[in-house]
């Protein structure tokens, strides 16, 4: 399979190994409960990534990310700690702009490790999705390959993002793409859309049939199958074949079938080519398709709206996505008590579409949203606590008071003149006590008034939590040794459950009391550990023959213990079942009493 080459790519291949595990931190006064899960991370998303993998590899049901398009204009910072000096050089080049001749290979440094990690945390039947544009589609495509595996592409969705054309460019841009992939080939089974109320208006019951309204569907396929090639009669006994190159979609048997449940439709007066009837209470909803219109999926000036009334006016989000976006691919992706994560979460509308929707069907999906901006904590999260609690809204509410079409003969004619001009100082006078103010503007050929008049009001919450969290300090070794930093058990108890068995750790199967970890497909896994180095130079911190033996007593499967030291050797505890493994105390001694 062909490749992407790029500057960089020899110094990240596996950059996300070398990352360091830094345990997430909790401020309970930046949160709203934490009963559901849901997260909120600052933090440089590599970093937040590798510290999610303890508890939720291979655990996430959907990912959407929203990344740097790498236009040239939004200068974005490259600031991954890659041991290369000519990456190491890059770092001082920041921001990356359209001037910077190395931006793609940048941008490609930049995303691959996260996708590699990205790859790691998504579950066997989850779904990757990754808005991006003409500037890095291509080149995001070839790494997709590589990293997930060409054979697990599913699509490149078109997403129409505006609908006025944009003057400054030859060929206007009106679309987006929505790249889809799954963890492994025909891993992801999308869900269907539910019908519009356009097309559920389309369902009728004209032979008031008991099975309620239906859609009459054609009843042929393409192709040639003989068993599918037979001569149907209708009621007023005219025959119809299949149209050629084609065969009716049914044997013969099923047909009949269905003609005796009152399932074929013929026409109002019975001799038209049959046509299958399909029915509102059986239709599940409809496939989606890769064109997805603004009125389907929301566009760019919708979402700006969406954000201008929540935080206001004054943020740094240029282009956020719409939460119609961000629904429409929860309702084909994401089942009602899906996990969702979003390393890319910017005006955090990923929480906003996942609240909605659980306040919408009582569905308890959860989110994960990781920002790496100083904003993450006063717009990120302030969005999901308003949209939690609601909000009041101060806005401005616009009512059309005339579209007046601009010709030539308007002001070619002083009669025409004078009577718009007339006319637009009539709606002024009459208008003026009901607005606040009345604008005036001319737009595509016509002439627009409209009274605007200032609104507040309250936004009722949608309900729901979130717990805040940064990074905290990597784990060190050196430090680890000396009692500066001693990582909580369950942070330390994670990252050495992970990284012996490759498994995600469920926090709930903790018993630290116990000294149990939880267990793994192959392992019972045990700590034991005090974040106290007294603790740790002491005999309670040993692995001892009488814990081995009391451990050994559930004989399912092996025990794997850490601890930092033993005092019984390995041929003893093997018989029992049980392997230790040191914790990262090179220099440990103990301490006698």
């Amino acid at each position: 399979m062909p490749t992407l080459e790029f500057k960089g790519k020899e110094f990240v291949y596996n950059h996300h190994l070398t990352v360091p595990y830094r345990p997430l931190e909790a401020h309970p006064d930046k949160s709203i409960g934490s009963k559901s899960g849901n997260l909120i991370i600052q933090g440089d998303n590599l970093h937040a990534l590798k510290a999610l993998l303890p508890r939720f590899a291979g655990k996430v049901d959907c990912i959407f990310i929203d990344p740097p398009y790498n236009t040239g204009n939004e200068d974005w910072n490259y600031n991954d700690n890659v041991n290369s000096p000519m990456i190491e050089d890059w770092l001082g080049g920041n921001p990356v702009n359209k001037e910077d001749m190395l931006r793609h290979d940048k941008w490609c440094c930049l995303m691959y490790p996260r996708l590699k990690l990205l790859y790691e945390l998504l579950s066997e039947d989850g779904s990757f999705w990754m808005t991006l544009d003409d500037n890095e589609i291509h080149r995001a495509r070839m790494l997709m390959d590589e990293i997930f595996g060409d054979e697990c592409f599913i699509a490149s969705v078109v997403w129409q993002k505006r609908t006025s054309p944009e003057a400054r460019l030859m060929l206007g841009a009106a679309h987006d793409y929505v790249l889809v992939y799954s963890k492994r080939p025909n891993g992801t089974e999308l869900k269907k859309l539910s019908l519009s109320q356009e097309q559920v208006e389309q369902f009728a019951n004209r032979d008031n049939d008991p099975r309620g309204v239906w859609v009459s569907t054609d009843m042929t396929a393409q192709g040639y199958r003989p068993n599918q090639m037979y001569k149907i009669k209708t009621p007023t006994r005219k025959s119809y074949s299949p149209p050629p190159g084609r065969c009716w979609s049914l044997i013969e048997s099923e047909y009949l079938r269905l003609r005796d449940e009152g399932r074929i439709w013929f026409g109002v007066n019975g001799t038209a080519r049959p046509r299958i009837k399909t029915y509102l209470d059986e239709t599940e909803g409809v496939s989606a398709w890769t064109w997805w219109t603004n009125s389907e999926a929301g566009d760019n000036q919708e979402s700006k709206k969406e954000v201008n009334r929540i935080l206001g006016p004054e943020t740094p989000f240029d282009y956020p996505k719409p939460v119609r976006l961000l629904s429409r691919i929860l309702e084909l992706a994401a089942k009602p008590n899906s996990l969702i994560l979003d390393s890319f979460a910017g005006s955090a509308t990923t929480a906003h579409a996942v609240l909605a929707q659980n306040a919408k069907d009582g569905g308890s999906r959860r989110f994960i949203l990781v920002e790496c901006e100083d904003y993450a904590d006063q717009l990120t999260a302030e969005r999901v606590r308003r949209v939690i609690n609601g909000y009041e809204y101060q806005g401005t509410q616009k009512e059309e008071l005339l579209r007046e079409q601009i010709t030539w003969s308007n002001f070619s004619r002083d009669k025409a003149h004078k009577k718009l001009l007339d006319q637009v100082e009539s709606i002024e006078n009459l208008e003026s006590d009901r607005f606040d103010a009345i604008k005036k503007t001319v737009k595509d050929g016509e002439l627009i008034i409209t009274g605007e008049t200032k609104v507040a009001e309250k936004v009722e919450g949608l309900g729901g939590d979130f717990t805040y969290c940064t990074l905290g300090d990597p784990l060190d070794l050196d430090k680890m040794l000396t009692g500066k930093s001693l990582p909580d058990y369950a942070s330390i108890g994670a990252w050495l459950f992970h990284t012996a068995t490759g498994e995600p750790l469920d926090l709930s199967s903790i018993k630290e009391k116990r000294s149990y970890l939880g267990e793994s497909s192959a392992f019972h896994v045990w700590l034991i550990y005090e974040p106290k180095l007294e603790f740790l130079k002491s005999r309670d911190a040993a692995l001892t023959l009488s814990f081995a033996e009391k451990i050994a007593k559930k004989t399912d499967k092996r025990h794997l213990v850490f601890a930092p030291a033993r005092f019984v050797p390995n041929k003893m505890l093997l018989p029992l079942g049980v392997e230790y493994a040191p914790l990262p105390f090179a220099l440990y001694r103990f301490e006698k009493g």
